[in-house]
């Protein structure tokens, strides 16, 4: 008896379609002006994004620039010939061995480096300074390449650059060193400028992890006697791991990225067999040399890597700390 009395009450398809209507166009009405703040975002990720991802047919075709957006579609198609002539270019094989020196030892520098910075200035009581210290820090953030990169090939300058300045006076060197036009110094400047330059900003992300520790961990432990270094160790790391577990997956998938706008503004003839990396040799065969379909194979192919390493980061993370991206 109960069940014939609930089956009159159980809604029909058509009346589950016309609410699901009712809720949309009840949406829509109410929160009109937060959806139209999308559109300017839909309409640019389609222009910039989705629009130019017919641009791979080129990998695996024999594209000529001369047919213009025309030629992407007629072309003769090439199969993989466009990756096999990559793979044999002379300078390919250097390029991924920069691309990956740089990322690596950056990562290995880099990611301990700020995690450090971040504990450091966690402990710091006094608010003024502490606050001094992280507007100090992070505004090198909001610089352009061009004038931070501009300022340490001033810097660095053989002729008046206080570096070599300081070097001879100290008497650690008798002849003034040109930096940049030495290649086997161009890791070291491109690491230690790019850590320079993000090393507040990345920070701020452990900051805003330790923000949400629970503080009777720290009291607790402080009542049992753990210092200011054991309580770090035993309570604050465990409580971003998870953040610190995605940064690194983070850095990982990016391993084939490189700033291109740092390396092109430290990039110069002399220092070129350290400083050519994947992303400026794009450029050079893309946009120097018209060569796109090469250009748009080697794009390709790095993008497959990095979602490769991706989801091989994503996957040992998960085995290793229970904690990941996705």
């Amino acid at each position: 008896m109960a069940r014939s009395v609930y089956e009159g009450h159980i809604p029909s398809e058509r009346t589950k379609k016309s609410r699901k209507s009712f809720r949309l166009g009840h949406d829509l009405r109410t929160q009109l002006e937060l959806k139209t703040m999308l559109w300017p975002a839909i309409i640019l990720i389609t222009i910039f994004d989705f629009v130019p991802m017919y641009g791979l047919l080129m990998a695996f075709k024999a594209y000529d620039p001369i047919t213009g957006i025309k030629g992407i579609f007629t072309s003769q198609w090439n199969n993989f010939e466009n990756f096999t002539a990559v793979f044999y270019h002379f300078e390919f094989w250097p390029v991924v061995k920069n691309t990956l020196g740089i990322n690596l030892l950056g990562s290995l520098i880099g990611i301990p480096a700020t995690l450090i910075f971040a504990l450091l200035l966690n402990e710091i009581r006094n608010a003024k300074f502490k606050s001094l210290i992280q507007t100090v820090t992070y505004m090198p953030h909001f610089l352009s390449w061009v004038i931070f990169g501009g300022l340490f090939i001033t810097l660095l300058n053989p002729d008046g650059g206080i570096v070599n300045y300081l070097l001879l006076k100290l008497g650690l060197i008798d002849e003034p060193i040109l930096f940049l036009g030495e290649p086997n110094y161009f890791w070291g400047i491109a690491i230690g400028t790019n850590l320079l330059k993000e090393i507040g900003w990345g920070a701020i992300l452990y900051l805003a992890a330790m923000a949400g520790i629970d503080q009777s961990l720290y009291e607790a432990a402080a009542i049992d006697g753990a210092g200011r270094f054991k309580r770090m160790w035993h309570i604050t790391l465990p409580g971003i791991l998870p953040t610190l577990m995605i940064l690194i997956i983070f850095a990982v998938s990016g391993m084939l990225n490189n700033n291109f706008t740092q390396i092109y503004v430290f990039q110069n003839s002399l220092n070129i067999p350290s400083s050519q990396v994947i992303d400026t040799f794009v450029y050079q065969q893309g946009l120097k040399q018209f060569q796109f379909a090469s250009a748009t194979a080697i794009g390709l192919m790095k993008a497959v890597f990095a979602l490769l390493l991706l989801l091989g980061a994503n996957y040992l993370s998960k085995k290793l700390t229970k904690s990941g991206l996705f």
